[in-house]
Formats: C-alpha cells, sequence, structure tokens
C-alpha cells in the first residue's frame, strides 16, 4: 500500500466526488440547520490548507487547515472515501494537519463534528481532542461537537 498525503488543490474531480459523497453523508444524518459545510470557493482561500490522501495514486481521502487568524485553525471536510475505510487513511491526514499546524505556529486546532460519528469522535479523542464550547460563528446545537487541541 503506497498511501501519501499532501497539500493539492481541492478543484480535481475526484476530489468534488469525494466533497459529494461527504455532503450526501452529512445530509443523511442531520437537518440542514446542524451541517456547517464549507464549499471550494472556502477551500481554495490563501489561509486553507487543503490536504489530499491517495492510495496508489488514487484519491481516497481529504482535510482542510482552515486558519482563523488568531492562532487557532479549524478541521474541515475531513472524509475518507467508504473503500477505504480501514486502511488508517484518517489517521494520517490527522498526522499531517497536525504537523502543518505546528509549521504555522499555531496555538491549536478546533472543529465541530455532529453526535452520530462515533468513528470520528473516537478518532478525535484518541488524537488528544477534547470537548470545548462553541467557537467562532458556530452557536450551540445538541447535534454538535466541538472539541480543541492545544499545540502548545
Amino acid at each position: 500500500m503506497s498511501v501519501t498525503v499532501a497539500l493539492e488543490s481541492p478543484r480535481q474531480p475526484e476530489i468534488i466526488r469525494l466533497l459529494d459523497l461527504s455532503d450526501a453523508y452529512a445530509q443523511s444524518l442531520y437537518p440542514a440547520e446542524s451541517n456547517h459545510l464549507v464549499g471550494l470557493s472556502t477551500l481554495e482561500k490563501p489561509a486553507v490548507s487543503f490536504f489530499v490522501a491517495r492510495n496508489a495514486g488514487a484519491i481516497v481521502g481529504c482535510a482542510a487547515l482552515v486558519e482563523a487568524g488568531d492562532g487557532t485553525a479549524e478541521i474541515k471536510r475531513m472524509f475518507v472515501d467508504l473503500e477505504a475505510r480501514g486502511l488508517k487513511i484518517a489517521s494520517r491526514l490527522m498526522d499531517r494537519l497536525e504537523e502543518r499546524a505546528r509549521e504555522l505556529g499555531l496555538d491549536a486546532l478546533r472543529l465541530e463534528t455532529g453526535i452520530y460519528q462515533p468513528e470520528a469522535i473516537g478518532l478525535y479523542r484518541k488524537y488528544g481532542y477534547a470537548d470545548i464550547r462553541p467557537f467562532g460563528s458556530y452557536l450551540p446545537d445538541p447535534l454538535s461537537l466541538f472539541m480543541e487541541k492545544r499545540l502548545k
């Protein structure tokens, strides 16, 4: 297995397919007001580091680090193709996101995830993320968990 994780443009047909799959999955679990998805235009901004995971060259996952401008960044659009689950792609993406955050000198990483995604919640807890109050423009939502990991 030759898995790579690298900075790439989100504007690729295979990435758009992954984002569409991610959207459909989120929409199957949560009402629209509880889905906090960002689109391609946001993912292409200069303050975003967009990572693509490939297995033998094929795109199998993605994740973005969105800098907030206050020493923190938010993890967005973390998604692994169902056919690639079990290959530790999400862990490889997390490792690279945290490495990038340290390269950027960030103090903390934050995220929002839904309560009906136990695998994601388990991954974030394994990486040391702890529950926090809503941050940024998020409002309290009983279907959302807000998490943070201090890096310094």
